[in-house]
Order: structure tokens, then C-alpha cells, then sequence
């Protein structure tokens, strides 16, 4: 069988309204990466993180009472993992979302759910892998941060947890992303697995810190914190001291340790993208985008008051066309497109 076709058959139709319009409405910057992925990818990719979002959905409904809200995560992962025979109706859910796409996303589970069933046995574990740690971290963050308020910041406490975390949200991914591009587009090839795997988890946690960093703001302002207690006492913070622009000097060194470690994790998500067969330039490019995104939020973050909640931090639409545009014309030279990933001393970070 020739690499570049599919390890696993049966792949739902691609024009399929939940895989085109739904996951564009719903997927924000990532609808630019599954855009870009082969076909024989897109689905399984694209399914994942629509049902996904509709756990993320169901999390965040914060006019929903926390049992409700943890209750539809274990009914849906149930039904994700095939112990729940019953169909699910998330309406009351459904009417409290003032996002039309993510509204329309819990009217349309059970359909989603019918698309998953189309998948191989293997492309269904893998979902359902990856899914249940996803919702676990979800069901964490929402037990943890329950009650919290501008008035009563939780926080994290220590590093490990800060770790766990974006491995459960984000880590997690990198490693479900390699396992369905292994299976479909290169099951032959021979490849170092256990660190692709490896900086594939740390390519999804530095993503995931990147947004922590960026959203650390307004995450404070609903009560969460997600740097961990025990750095910011070691350099004669609290948690609540975070709200205050003022205290940004105190912090700055700290903030910028983690803008560092960061760095490190895209760095080796940019060693991952390295390492998949050249051939496969759709695949590289739906990796290199968001790292190379991810490394310029970071380079605007270290010049700016990271406390300030005025500011909204991203890169802009030019700087991702910029990107985009970069990336195509450097491909053909391996050397000048190895040097898109911004040289830096903190990259050391494991």
C-alpha cells in the first residue's frame, strides 16, 4: 500500500456539512490547520475536535449548575465511549449558549456521534483516547476552580500540576495527532516514534501555555489562576496580587521563565514538524502554523505589562498571512525553512 494512501479505510464524506461548515463556525484559528490537512486525516482530526469543543461547551456553561455540567460530561463520554446506548439530548444545554455555532454544535452531538461511527475500530479508540483524557482535564479544571472569584482566585500549586494540565488539554493531542497521521500517511516509514510522540505532547502543551500566558488576565478575573501557587510565593506574590498592574515588575522575571519554557515546548514542536517525512507538506505546514503563530504571541508578549487587562495579545491577521506565505515559499530549501523557528536562548526546558 502506497504511504501517502490510508493505513485504515472508511472515512466519512468530507463534504459533510458537521466537517465543513459546523467545524468553521466552531474552530476559531484551528479551522486554518484542518483546512490544510490531507484528506485522508481531515476527518478523524476535524471529528475529534468538534466533539471536543462540545465538551468544552458544555464546561464552560457557567449558568448551568457545576452537577448539570458534570453530569453531561460523563453522559457524553459514555456515549463517546460506547457504554451509553441511549442518545443524548443537550437542548437545555443548547439554549444557553450565546454562540450560535456552539448551540448548534449540542443540537447536532448525536449526528457527530453518527460520523464517529463510520470510523475504523482503530480510528474509534483513538478518539475515545483522546477524548477521555481531554474531558477529564476538563472535569478537573472544573472542580478545582468551582466557587472561585475575582474575590477568591483559586490557583494551581504546584509545577506538576501546571504540567498535568496541558498535557490533559492540549498534550494529549500532539499525541493523538502523530498516532492518526502514523496509521494513515506514512505507516511504513522508519521513524524515531517514541520522540515524535514525546515532542508531539510537548508541541500541544507549549500551545496550551501560550494561551495561559496570553489569557493570564481575564483567567484571573473569573478566579482562575493557573501559574502555580508556590512559584509566585517564592518570588513574594500571591495569586491576588496578579490583578494589580502595578506588581508587574515583581513578576516580570517569573512571567518570563514560563515565556521561556514556552519557547522550548514550540521549539520542539518545531523539531516534530521536522521530522515527518518531507514529502507530506500539507502535514508540515498544518504543524508549522501554529508554532510559528505561537512564537510570535510569545515575542509580543515579552514586551508588554502582562498584567494589564486593557491589552489583547495575538498576532495579527497580516502576521499570519505573513507567516502563512513564508512558509510556502521557504519549503523548497530545507536549511532556509529550518530557520523560520525564531533563534532563542530559552529553549532548554524539558
Amino acid at each position: 500500500m502506497s504511504e501517502s494512501g490510508y493505513a485504515d479505510a472508511a472515512i466519512p464524506h468530507p463534504q459533510s456539512p458537521l466537517l465543513t461548515a459546523l467545524l468553521r463556525d466552531v474552530s476559531r484559528s484551528f479551522y486554518l490547520t484542518l483546512r490544510v490537512l490531507p484528506i485522508a486525516v481531515r476527518p478523524q482530526i476535524g471529528l475529534a475536535y468538534l466533539l471536543a469543543r462540545a465538551t468544552d461547551t458544555i464546561a464552560d456553561t457557567e449558568l448551568v449548575p457545576l452537577a448539570e455540567r458534570l453530569q453531561a460530561l460523563q453522559t457524553l463520554r459514555e456515549r463517546i465511549a460506547g457504554t451509553r446506548l441511549m442518545p443524548v439530548n443537550f437542548g437545555t444545554l443548547a439554549e444557553r449558549q450565546s454562540v450560535p455555532g456552539e448551540r448548534m454544535l449540542l443540537e447536532r452531538v448525536e449526528e457527530a456521534l453518527g460520523v464517529f461511527n463510520r470510523f475504523t475500530y482503530s480510528d474509534q479508540q483513538r478518539i475515545r483516547e483522546v477524548l477521555h483524557t481531554i474531558t477529564s482535564g476538563q472535569e478537573l479544571d472544573l472542580t478545582r476552580f468551582h466557587g472561585a472569584s475575582e474575590k477568591s482566585i483559586a490557583a494551581l500549586r504546584t509545577e506538576a500540576e501546571l504540567d498535568d494540565y496541558t498535557y490533559r488539554v492540549a498534550g494529549c493531542v500532539g499525541e493523538y495527532w502523530t498516532r492518526v497521521c502514523r496509521a494513515h500517511l506514512f505507516p511504513g516509514t522508519p521513524m524515531d516514534e517514541a520522540k515524535l510522540l514525546h515532542d508531539g505532547v510537548r508541541f500541544g502543551k507549549g500551545l496550551q501555555l501560550v494561551n495561559i500566558l496570553r489569557d493570564l488576565p481575564r483567567d484571573l478575573r473569573q478566579g482562575r489562576c493557573y501559574l502555580p501557587e508556590e512559584r509566585l510565593l517564592a518570588v513574594g506574590l500571591r495569586p491576588a496580587d496578579l490583578l494589580d498592574p502595578v506588581n508587574e515588575p515583581e513578576f516580570r522575571a517569573l512571567y518570563h521563565a514560563y515565556l521561556d519554557m514556552a519557547e522550548a515546548h514550540l521549539a520542539a514542536g518545531w523539531e516534530y514538524t521536522n521530522a515527518l517525512p518531507r514529502r507530506f507538506l500539507r502535514v508540515r505546514l498544518a504543524c508549522a502554523w501554529p508554532v510559528l503563530i505561537g512564537a510570535k504571541t510569545i515575542e509580543k508578549l515579552r514586551v508588554v505589562n502582562a498584567l494589564d487587562p486593557r491589552l489583547t495579545i495575538k498576532a495579527s491577521r497580516g502576521e499570519v498571512r505573513a507567516i502563512i506565505l513564508r512558509t510556502l515559499l521557504r519549503y523548497p530549501w530545507s536549511d532556509y525553512w529550518r530557520r523560520l523557528f525564531p533563534a532563542s536562548s530559552g529553549r532548554n526546558s524539558s
